[in-house]
């Protein structure tokens, strides 16, 4: 009964133990890191601490108050064949496909 009371007190001491607070420095025989070539001062343990802006980003909740259509899509083009492409099922075996291409350099 003893020991467990002494085991009780002993765990309550360490865990309150791991509530101290103190200034962080450097290990022993490590320094602070340099200063950057572009700051003009070197960094404070606060500042290095903090997170940039950009590391954390502001969610935006921003939704649609209404539709817009599409702007034309310069780049939308219809295939080269000039119909549609050829619809067929999912999975679906091609068969042989024709060697017709040509080869053509731009500006000939």
């Amino acid at each position: 009964m003893r020991a467990k009371r002494i085991l009780v007190v002993a765990g309550v001491a360490a865990l309150a133990a791991c509530g101290r607070q103190a200034d962080l420095k450097p290990a022993p025989g490590h320094a602070m890191p340099v200063k950057p070539l572009m700051a003009r001062t070197t960094p404070t343990v606060e500042q290095l601490l903090t997170p940039p802006s950009y590391a954390r980003p502001d969610r935006i909740d921003e939704l649609v108050k209404r539709s817009q259509p599409r702007r034309a899509d310069p780049f939308d083009l219809p295939p080269p064949t000039g119909g549609t492409a050829p619809s067929q099922p999912a999975g679906a075996d091609p068969g042989t496909v024709p060697d017709n291409t040509t080869s053509t350099t731009p500006g000939d």
